[in-house]
């Protein structure tokens, strides 16, 4: 199969999860044969067109905008305008893959053009991530959510939790959605052997210090205001003998306000960005890894904790429950409950053999469950339904 894939982020240009998830998820299935043309946004000194892994990327000039809106707008019409020439110089294309709201419209248009049929991944929802809908902004994103599950053919989502937000919210019909779990390449945490983790690790804590971390975008819904609350409980139980790293970027100063609030300030650190060849060995050396979240449609991050070895900390919303299995494959708290995460973070770092089982287990799971391999086998299954039922149809 031929397949078009738009998406506003892929790397070098991250933004949140989707980045990683299209990058990894079509090598794959160039693997199984099938030829992919990733429509993106340019970004820095990456190149017009290049060919990654099989995959053939091309990026579009979007320039900038008056708001965000605006140049949503823009990027739409960019990608429309190359994705028609793409698709008429490269005829015939069997499949268009949106990933999200955000390339929606050229991804609509295009399927109306071309009468090619349209699969979308919704990897969240506006309603999730503000838990409703409280004004214009917000209904104008979910109403283009709405809109490009409408005109998909099929919907791909990450979790069961997914599948039943877009139900109610969206108002699709459950039967009309799929669910492909997110992956990861468990090989990329794996570091050489002459790393020098002792000066490293002390880049941030002292040798008897443990290390907690969260690593991720610094919103609110990722719920790090609560695991700062929850870090006096920790300090006191441990005798001040923690660090706590927080890792990302985005709204961090209301945060290290709170931390000197709570006066935990040097028991704190805060990266901001952190490239991902650093991130590989922190996680290595880190003692345990919180995911707080107060809305997380399926939570990667835990799969990257995974796959380094570090024991998993999270919060019972959205998807994670689904990813984590608790006190098997990691420990799973009250969402929004300071004392319930300091209770899991404490469960871990004061058992050693309990953390070292959830870690076996944990890595195990990447193989049967999170592999992209096996992945992009359910997308392509998913693929070869649609091409069928289009077959059928006189559009």
């Amino acid at each position: 199969m031929k397949i078009l894939v738009l998406t506003w982020e892929f790397p070098p240009r991250i933004v949140g999860g989707i980045a990683r998830h299209v990058a990894e998820l079509y090598p794959e299935l160039v693997k199984r044969g099938h030829e992919i043309h990733i429509v993106t946004v340019q970004f820095g000194e990456a190149p017009a067109y290049e060919e990654v892994e099989g995959v053939q990327v091309h990026r579009v000039i979007v320039g900038e905008g008056h708001n965000f809106f605006h140049w949503v707008g823009r990027m739409n019409e960019s990608m429309g305008s190359f994705g028609g020439q793409l698709l008429i110089q490269k005829r015939p294309f069997d499949i268009i893959h949106a990933h999200d709201w955000l390339v929606g419209d050229s991804a609509i248009a295009l399927k109306h053009h071309f009468h090619i049929p349209l699969v979308a991944t919704i990897h969240a929802t506006e309603y999730g991530r503000n838990n409703g809908i409280h004004n214009d902004v917000q209904r104008h994103v979910s109403e283009k959510e709405r809109f490009l599950a409408h005109e998909a053919w099929r919907i791909i989502v990450c979790t069961q939790y997914m599948k039943r937000e877009v139900t109610k919210v969206l108002h699709m019909p459950s039967d009309k959605i799929d669910i492909v779990y997110n992956g990861i390449r468990a090989e990329k945490k794996h570091l050489d052997p002459d790393f020098d983790v002792l000066s490293f690790r002390q880049r941030f804590a002292q040798d008897d210090e443990k290390i907690v971390y969260y690593v991720g975008r610094i919103t609110y819904e990722k719920g790090i205001v609560r695991l700062l609350q929850a870090a006096p409980l920790v300090i006191q139980a441990l005798g001040g003998q923690v660090k706590f790293v927080i890792i990302g970027t985005g709204q961090l100063e209301p945060l290290q306000r709170q931390a000197k609030e709570l006066g935990i300030w040097d028991y704190c650190c805060f990266t901001g960005f952190m490239p991902d060849e650093d991130l590989d060995k922190f996680q290595t050396i880190a003692d345990c890894a919180v995911f707080p979240s107060l809305y997380e449609p399926f939570g990667i991050v835990a799969l990257e904790s995974f796959a380094a070895r570090v024991p998993v900390v999270v919060s019972d919303t959205g998807g994670l429950p689904e990813v984590v299995d608790h006190g098997r494959t990691g420990v799973v708290t009250t969402t929004n409950d300071a004392l319930s995460l300091a209770q899991g973070i404490l469960e871990i770092l004061k058992n050693p053999e309990l953390a070292h089982q959830l870690v076996e287990n944990a890595y195990q799971e990447l193989e049967h469950r999170f592999r992209w391999s096996l992945l992009a086998e359910q997308t392509e299954k998913i693929y070869q339904r649609v091409v069928q039922e289009r077959s059928q149809v006189n559009w």
